[in-house]
């Protein structure tokens, strides 16, 4: 078996331009606001915020130093979020946080909370992403404890307690791709009829996601929200946009990463042990592994045309183009799901029309 993969070159830094959502040359009043909150706490010294990580959002996170007095609490650090309120939900992380707490995973546990300033101060799960540190030697371990994880996630789910990942939610994610990926970063604007094959592709992968069981669903369980730590692996973050959706959409979103990615073979083999892992603990995945592989093929079809725009919408709208130097692996999942499955071939047909490519002769099943 292959063991061939590829990393993303475009992991942004910690205080990379562009990666506070904000212009760099302006004063920094909310970072004042924080260190002023902070202060107060007597827990941390203030001054000694320092940028932790980069994020497509608009939150920030800061890592500061604890004071002697309380380092037997907390440890030498913790992690500040800053999250404007006005663009940021706050409140959800808490929530969620609480929830996955609960499921016995591994999140952050917040030391203090301000949500009228959209300030949060959280246990610091430590500076290495499954990014940062996933090679050929620690992949099979690494992938297992996250989709262990997951399952636990999983069987912690209850309806009515998160939002819907319905068929507006979905749609509305995969209308991105037209407006910031076709419209925007080809500048092409779709005919009649391009449009409405688009829409059919896009109705028949609505129809598969909805029919599949519905569970807790992180949202953006990849690489670079899972952290590596010493003993309950993985540290999680970025879990406040968490809905109820899918079942496959998780385990897609971590190993059809957008950051990294893996030869097919090595996936399909992760994709596996995870079912068997779901079904022995009795989560509702399907009993047939082909159809269940079917469904999550067509979960990272909609999340991908997803991601293909809103990478965009970073560059041309937020100013951050670091994440255009994705784009060529997450086409690649699109293109290679969209010509296995005959009622996804419009799909294909309309990249190779919008990118002058000849029709790709492939293996399909």
């Amino acid at each position: 078996m292959s063991l061939l993969y590829k990393v993303s070159p475009k992991f942004a830094p910690a205080g990379e331009p562009g990666s506070a959502g904000g212009a760099a040359a302006q004063p920094d009043e909310r970072l004042v606001q924080l260190k002023s909150w902070l202060q107060g706490l007597d827990l941390v010294q203030a001054e000694s915020c320092r940028p932790a990580s980069a994020d497509a959002s608009f939150r920030r996170y800061f890592r500061v130093d604890v004071l002697a007095a309380a380092q037997g609490a907390h440890g030498a650090t913790l992690v500040a979020m800053d999250a404007p309120p006005e663009r940021e939900n706050t409140a959800a992380f808490v929530k969620v946080a609480g929830l996955l707490a609960e499921a016995g995973v591994s999140v952050p546990a917040i030391v203090a909370q301000d949500l009228e300033q959209g300030f949060l101060l959280l246990s610091d799960l430590g500076t290495a992403t499954y990014l940062q540190v996933l090679n050929h030697d620690n992949a099979a371990t690494l992938y297992a404890e996250a989709l262990s994880a997951l399952v636990k996630i999983q069987q912690a789910s209850q309806p009515g307690v998160l939002p819907e990942f319905d068929r507006a939610f979905m749609l509305r994610e995969m209308n991105i791709f037209p407006e910031w990926y076709i419209g925007k970063h080809l500048n092409t604007t779709l005919t009649e009829s391009q449009s409405a094959e688009l829409q059919k592709v896009f109705d028949t992968i609505i129809a598969n996601c909805l029919a599949q069981p519905q569970v807790t669903m992180h949202r953006d369980y990849h690489s670079r929200n899972l952290m590596w730590m010493d003993e309950n692996n993985p540290g999680i973050l970025d879990f406040q946009d968490a809905v109820y959706g899918p079942i496959t959409y998780d385990a897609a979103s971590l190993l059809r990463d957008a950051y990294v990615s893996w030869d097919e073979e090595l996936v399909l083999d992760w994709v596996i042990r995870y079912w068997q892992h779901a079904r022995a603990a009795g989560l509702p995945v399907h009993k047939d592994f082909d159809t269940f592989y079917k469904d999550f093929e067509y979960m990272a079809l909609q999340r991908h045309l997803k991601i293909l725009g809103l990478f965009c919408r970073l560059n041309y709208r937020d100013g951050k183009p670091l994440y255009l130097g994705d784009l060529p692996t997450v086409m690649e999942y699109v293109r290679r799901t969209a010509g296995r499955y005959r009622e996804l071939k419009p799909l294909l047909k309309l990249l190779d029309a919008l990118e002058n490519r000849a029709p790709d002769v492939r293996y399909t099943f």
